[in-house]
Order: structure tokens, then C-alpha cells, then sequence
């Protein structure tokens, strides 16, 4: 059933979504760098984080775990096995195993960078960008206090204002705003069907006053209409898409898209400019 309702959604989507010749980017888009900016480099490293930032993003994404030993590292996914030498689950390990494995590249090569810590990636940002920090939890019971060494990492390195939360879980949401109203926080969606359910990752009802405290909305472009951008402006909430590597028609109604190529977009920007 749940198959049938993303289908259903997706061809929705598709069917309103107008075809539309690839065009500039507004000036009052934002650029993210989604995982580093991903096609610069090897995702959610810091080499790729430098690159994100010298591209002329505003922001840049990162994905946060918890090791075993309480420990804050940046990574998609909740296994080392994909982007590593090694193989194991973050949450069983501990820090020091962890980075005793390479980063791969694209090619499958080890290099010579390991999983950063989220201390190093705010260290290296350093105020020169916005950052947008996306929490991941597939059970409440994960990553206990994951969401205040979270805070407490940014606190420390002077980015409170300069850092925005971001999670499809809405505990991590609902935890990070508790802690510190002042953060602004995100909500990641898949999608919202026209029948009044979201999913995001899985099937829930969906109203934007469940998420008062959001900035912002923010759905995959895949899925996403011109209808809800506009539901959501109504609402009073920005809306920033994911993951953007070619042209959409909805760019020009969004207020932000989260790329894996914001050299391409930056400069899009810049010719509309």
C-alpha cells in the first residue's frame, strides 16, 4: 500500500510539474552543497567541504552520527560500509575505529582522508558559510543526546547563528527546538500527498501548523509541485528542495535548492544577475 501511495504521488507530481527549458537561477535562491557539495569530491569530507565553500554556496549540508563513544561524526549513511575501507555500523563503533578507516573515491580507491568529526567540519567552515546540519535517527533510541553534543559542538565554535537543524525525524526536530528556540530548524519531507498525508520515510498526516517552530519545509524536487511551494509561502514557511543537479521548473518559486553541483548553480546565479 505504501508503495502505491508513493507511486501515486510521484506521478502526480510528475504530471503537474510543467516541462520547462533549462534557465537562470534568481538571485534570491540559495545555493546548499548538499553533502559537501558531492560532485566536487568525495561526499561529507572536509577536502569536499572546502571545495563546497570556494564554490560561492551559502551553505553547505552535512549528515551527522553518533559513534559508539559518544562521539559527533559526519556521514550519510549509518554504516562506514559504502564510503570507507572498513565495514560496521557507526553506532557500535567507537571513534578511534572509525578513522582507522580511509575515505573511497568514486573509483573505489582509498584515500587519504577519514570520517571527520563534526568539531573538525565547524572548525574548518569557520563562520565563512552557512551551515546545514542534518541529523539522522531511525529509532528514538539511536543516539541518545545526540542533539545537545550537537548544539554544544556549534555553541562552541561561535556558529549559533550560522547554523541551521535539519531532520526528517521530527524527536530530533521537537528536541533541538526544545533545547534552543532561538536555532532555526527545517523539516525534511519526501512529499506531501494531495490527501493530506507526508512522507518522510513514513506515511503521516502533514499540516504546516504541526510544525510552527519550522523555518522551512523541505521536500524532495522529485515529488514536489508548485502548488505546495505555494501552500507552504502561504504558510509562512521557506522552502529549500533536494536534490537538485539539472534544471526544475520550480526553482524559480523555491527559496533554496540543495545541490550536489553548486558550481553549476552558482554560476546560473550569476548570468541572471
Amino acid at each position: 500500500m505504501h508503495r502505491f501511495l508513493l507511486f501515486a504521488a510521484t506521478l502526480l507530481s510528475t504530471l503537474t510539474l510543467l516541462s520547462c527549458e533549462e534557465g537562470d537561477v534568481p538571485a534570491t535562491v540559495t545555493v546548499t552543497a548538499h553533502r559537501g557539495g558531492a560532485k566536487l569530491g568525495n561526499e561529507n569530507t572536509l577536502s569536499c567541504i572546502e571545495r563546497g565553500i570556494a564554490s560561492g554556496a551559502e551553505l553547505v549540508e552535512i549528515d551527522v552520527h553518533l559513534t559508539k563513544d559518544g562521539q559527533v561524526v559526519v556521514c550519510h549513511d549509518p554504516s562506514i560500509d559504502r564510503t570507507t575501507t572498513g565495514k560496521g555500523m557507526i553506532e557500535d563503533m567507537t571513534l578511534e575505529q572509525v578513522r582507522s578507516f580511509k575515505i573511497k573515491d568514486a573509483a573505489g580507491q582509498e584515500t587519504q582522508e577519514c570520517i571527520p568529526t563534526l568539531e573538525e567540519v565547524l572548525g574548518l567552515i569557520d563562520g565563512r558559510c552557512m551551515l546545514l546540519l542534518e541529523i539522522k535517527l531511525n529509532h528514538k533510541d539511536q543516539y541518545p543526546g545526540i542533539s545537545r553534543k550537537a548544539i554544544d559542538a556549534v555553541n562552541a565554535a561561535g556558529m549559533h547563528d550560522k547554523t541551521i537543524f535539519q531532520s526528517f525525524n521530527d524527536i530530533i526536530l521537537e528536541e533541538v527546538h526544545a533545547l534552543d528556540p532561538t536555532l532555526r530548524v527545517e523539516k525534511l519531507i519526501v512529499c506531501r500527498l494531495p490527501f493530506g498525508l507526508c512522507f518522510d520515510g513514513r506515511f503521516t498526516r502533514f499540516s504546516f501548523d504541526k510544525y510552527a517552530y519550522a523555518a522551512a519545509i523541505n521536500p524532495c524536487v522529485k515529488v514536489t509541485s508548485k502548488r505546495f511551494v505555494k501552500d507552504a509561502h502561504k504558510a509562512g514557511k521557506e522552502v529549500r528542495i533536494w536534490t537538485v543537479d539539472k534544471w526544475s521548473s520550480l526553482i524559480p518559486y523555491v527559496d533554496g535548492i540543495i545541490t550536489n553541483d553548486p558550481v553549476l548553480f552558482v554560476q546560473k546565479r550569476k548570468q541572471a544577475q
